[in-house]
């Protein structure tokens, strides 16, 4: 019997999450054909999909036919596990997620929702993209992301402390520095 250590330390997971809404186009982008060549390509040996209230059910496979195994659920009371043991994230753009994941700091991409208006989401995407802690994308440029992606240039995220914005609050309302 082998080893059950070297197993699971080859086992590397692509965690995928939408959150509490629907957003089908992402898990419909991370159930394509090409995008589980590449990430297998990459050494991802799993695809774990949190498919929230979406309506699109995606491919299960236990990794038999060369890809990877791909397994999917509609909800988790808490996604800290499934973020503790991913290799990698796929994440829509809510705030929550996007910290919960950077806090774990594991490598992360997030999927902008199009379809949401006043898609105020996006620009924290683009911003901490911008800054070198995520990568960014959209349902139809996952492939081209994940193909170009370089984990390694990522920069660890560092929450910053409230001590400025207060500072700046108290001085918009009139009260001194201290």
């Amino acid at each position: 019997m082998g080893d059950t250590r070297d197993s699971v330390s080859l086992k590397r997971i692509v965690f995928v999450t939408v959150g509490t809404t629907c957003f089908d186009a992402l898990v419909k982008a991370v159930d394509t054909l090409e995008v589980k060549q590449e990430l297998t390509r990459r050494g991802y040996t799993h695809l774990l999909i949190q498919m929230g209230r979406g309506t699109y059910v995606p491919t299960k496979s236990l990794g038999e036919d060369g890809l990877m195994a791909v397994d999917y659920f509609t909800f988790s009371s808490s996604i800290a596990d499934h973020l503790r043991s991913a290799s990698l994230v796929i994440s829509h753009a809510g705030s929550g997620s996007i910290f919960e994941t950077l806090r774990h700091g594991k490598p992360l991409i997030v999927v902008v929702n199009e379809d949401l208006m006043d898609n105020h989401q996006s620009e924290l995407a683009e911003e901490l993209a911008a800054r070198k802690h995520l990568y960014c994308a959209h349902p139809q440029s996952l492939h081209q992301v994940i193909a170009g992606m370089d984990l390694e240039s990522l920069l660890p995220y560092q929450p910053g402390g409230a001590t400025p914005v207060a500072k700046l609050i108290n001085r918009f309302l009139g009260f001194p520095d201290d």
